[in-house]
């Protein structure tokens, strides 16, 4: 039957899986709440629509589904585009559907009116369409979930003037039968099993988008050596003797990397946030997988480039090795040696923060999903901490943006919740001011969700890089609030713990408390 168009979203984003929505309403796009509780999607009622899009992310990278923002014309797309750039940077897959309105060029001074809303948004997503028409409107909705299921995972959005949500329209058309990736088979992967046969000492570089459970065999079989990227700790599993880590973008594995005489990447740009140098250090054959043509023609200049995904050269690579003689190569020597070195390197940089990063991480279950901010904390903990299972580790790495922290754990938990797994936050003093206000999201929908706030009382890292470029450090140093007071005002559970025993007890209270706790944390219990 005909109903407004902002009702037959919710319904169609309903039929293809969407179960919870992350906005705000407002005066412009009330219309697509008509349809929300009528379709059976819950909406989490953000603070700001930043907040609302790392939810939407967070959401997404803890299920592998879309993440679904509804916000506002203007304002509400300008806060959201930050979390969009974020997800472009790190693949992860959120719709952003947006009001806008029905004509900028004639008339002027009209209520969150911008000169160029679409266009403002396509600067930090995959894309960003009107839809002109109802169905033109589905059409781009069903594009978006398209290329989430067949093409590198980014963010979309999605505008509707605010006349035709308003309008009757007829129901959107029924979901397509989904396309399939590009995989490959054994003559893909034909050539790259040719180099295997005769490499004694081939390295695999494991990325974010090298998700797949078999990668522990195939090391295993091929007797291969591994790095990861700091989005892809975990892929190698618990345990493997050939693992050196997340230590990709130290200096030493340049060296490491110049000793394989085959280099295997899989999943990854290679780019500046992974490396931090220009070159990746191979002198032997390069060997690229991925799903994104712009990866496998930079400037890596790869020997064999496969356009395929991750899981299905992962599959193929295991039945081909199945049973077969490992390379010899390598010794477990090796590796033990250049993770405790890299990690001295880590401890001597940003001292003490190991010691409580080893203690936190020994108190928490061990299927906790971290959301980190860009905090000291979390740096030393993405190359020291080891991560026995991929995928539970989430990160703003490739944008950088303060304030993901909170939000995006929220939505992790919102996701988590009906399997009581554990999430948890950490962030630094200054991020977590920028998004402190969803704390009362979490407080509203009862999670119980673990918040490590490390307090260093500055932008400890700024200092110090303006300590190391000779320049004396200025606008680091800004009043804290107290936070435990303020977490509690907001309803939360706060707690400051000052040693690392009464920290680990902390931490196993709160997550079987009934809503979130703040873990308040400064350099000095690491004393």
């Amino acid at each position: 039957m005909k109903r407004p168009l902002g009702a037959q979203i919710s319904h169609m984003l309903k039929d293809r899986g969407v179960d919870v929505i992350f906005g705000i309403p407002g005066v412009h796009n009330q219309e697509m709440y008509r349809g929300i509780e009528e379709a059976g999607i819950t909406h989490v009622l953000a603070r700001h629509e930043q907040g609302a899009g790392f939810m939407a992310d967070g959401y997404a990278r803890a299920t592998g589904t879309p993440g679904v923002a509804y916000v506002i014309t203007g304002p509400g797309v300008c806060n959201i585009m930050t979390p969009m750039g974020q997800a472009y940077s790190d693949s992860v897959p959120m719709l952003v559907i947006s009001s806008c309105l029905d004509e900028v060029a004639d008339a002027k001074g009209q209520l969150h009116q911008m000169k160029d809303q679409e266009g403002a948004a396509g600067c930090v997503c995959d894309w960003s369409h009107t839809g002109k028409t109802p169905t033109a409107t589905y059409a781009l909705i069903e594009r978006a979930f398209e290329e989430f299921t067949v093409a590198r995972p980014r963010p979309k959005h999605v505008q509707v003037p605010i006349a035709m949500l308003e309008g009757a329209a007829d129901p959107a058309p029924p979901p397509n039968m989904p396309a399939v990736r590009a995989k490959a088979d054994s003559v893909d992967i034909a050539p790259v099993l040719s180099l295997l046969a005769i490499a004694r000492r081939p390295l695999f570089i494991l990325g974010g988008g090298a998700q797949s459970p078999l990668w522990r065999e195939v090391l295993g079989s091929l007797g291969a050596a591994c790095l990861t990227t700091y989005a892809g700790r975990g892929l190698a599993g618990a345990g493997y003797d050939l693992n050196f880590g997340a230590g990709l973008a130290k200096s030493g594995s340049a060296e490491v990397i110049a000793s394989a005489d085959l280099v295997i990447a899989v999943g990854t740009e290679l780019g500046e946030v992974d490396l931090w140098r220009q070159d990746l250090g191979h002198a032997a054959p390069l060997v690229r997988v991925d799903i994104d043509p712009a990866c496998l023609a930079d400037g890596h200049r790869a020997t064999i480039k496969l356009l395929a995904d991750a899981q299905s050269f992962a599959a193929t690579l295991w039945r081909a090795c199945e049973g077969g003689s490992p390379a010899t190569g390598w010794s477990p020597e090796e590796a033990t040696a250049a993770r405790a070195r890299w990690r001295a390197e880590t401890a001597a940089q940003r001292p003490g923060i190991a010691t409580v990063c080893d203690a936190l991480s020994a108190a928490i279950p061990g299927d906790t999903m971290v959301y980190s901010d860009m905090t000291q904390f979390a740096y030393v903990a993405k190359e020291i901490w080891e991560m026995n299972r991929p995928g539970h580790w989430h990160h703003p790495f490739g944008f950088g943006t303060l304030g993901y922290a909170l939000p995006a754990a929220i939505g992790g938990a919102v996701a988590r919740r009906a399997s009581h797994s554990p999430t948890m936050a950490i962030a630094g003093d200054y991020g977590f001011q920028y998004t402190l206000q969803e704390l009362g999201v979490a407080v509203e929908l009862g999670l119980p969700l673990v918040i490590v706030l490390w307090d260093n009382g500055k932008l400890k890292e700024i200092e110090d890089s303006m300590t190391r470029a000779q320049i004396a450090p200025n606008a680091v140093v800004a009043r804290n609030p107290d936070f435990c007071k303020l977490a509690e005002a907001y309803g939360a559970a706060a707690v400051a713990p000052q040693t690392l025993e009464d920290m680990q007890r902390a931490v196993r209270a709160a997550f079987k408390a009934d809503g979130p706790t703040l873990v308040y944390l400064t350099p000095d219990v690491a004393a």
